[in-house]
């Protein structure tokens, strides 16, 4: 693995080096877009709008429209903003991670101690195991400013982005109809199906199912055979077939249950 990130963890007054990992891997399967007639891939190249030209990586600037003028940005501007917060990802507080809504989370980083700063990683991860508690804090990568939580992950720090209150969208337009009656009966079969589909989450046992189907109508369709159209109508629940319904569902789990 390449570190995306190298500074330290600003820990009270203990300044913790570390380097930044990327905790995931795309495994979506790596589709190019072609010409329909052709079948030749599709490229994309980065035009001036201006002259039409391809333009080359290192001749690129980043710049903001101010009043119908670009102010364009270096390296050196970003930096200049906060360069505390280039270098280190300070800890501004030690908070519960269950008060945290999970609407926040984004992405996970792996964080490795570099050299020199082995005793101090393992102290607050032991610190934090120990309280219980994730290391709220902020830091600056590839000219965003991220806030974060640091937390302990098996043997190992584990560095999990958050998204500003500014980022989400305000759930007010999303109209939830708070008059419909629910009778005791129906609460009560929901509440019987529930406990029938309960069971202890465990990750190994879920795999992107769709990937493989689609990868099985890759192969067949290398080899000339026909695909078979699968059709699925979904009839949606009504109001007087409610209970019939979960009848039928309890029903369902308890036969598979059985056998």
């Amino acid at each position: 693995m390449k570190a995306i990130w190298t500074g330290s963890i600003g820990f009270g007054l203990v300044n913790i080096p570390v380097k930044v990992y990327s905790a995931v891997q795309d495994s979506r399967l790596e589709l190019d877009m072609l010409d329909a007639k052709t079948h030749s891939p599709i490229h994309y190249k980065r035009v001036s709008e201006k002259s039409g030209k391809e333009i080359p990586w290192e001749q690129i600037k980043k710049g903001f429209l101010l009043k119908e003028e670009y102010v364009i940005l270096d390296d050196s501007d970003f930096e200049a903003a906060s360069p505390k917060k280039t270098k280190i990802i300070e800890i501004e507080a030690f908070v519960d991670e269950h008060e945290i809504d999970s609407i926040y989370f984004e992405n996970p980083y792996f964080l490795e101690p570099a050299k020199g700063g082995e005793k101090a990683y393992q102290l607050l991860l032991k610190a934090l195991e120990k309280t219980k508690k994730v290391g709220l804090s902020r830091f600056v990568m590839r000219s965003q400013e991220h806030l974060s939580v640091i937390r302990p992950r098996e043997n190992y720090l584990l560095l999990q982005q958050l998204r500003f209150e500014e980022e989400l969208k305000s759930p007010s337009e999303i109209k939830v109809p708070s008059d419909v009656r629910i009778a005791p009966k129906e609460l009560t079969m929901a509440l019987e199906l529930i406990k029938q589909y309960s069971a202890s989450f465990d990750i190994s046992q879920y795999e992107d199912e769709y990937k493989k189907e689609l990868m099985k109508i890759i192969k067949r369709k290398a080899t000339g055979k026909k695909i078979p159209q699968k059709k699925l109508e979904v009839v949606y629940t009504k109001k007087d077939d409610l209970i019939d319904q979960l009848k039928a569902s309890l029903n369902k789990t308890s036969k598979k249950r059985a056998s």
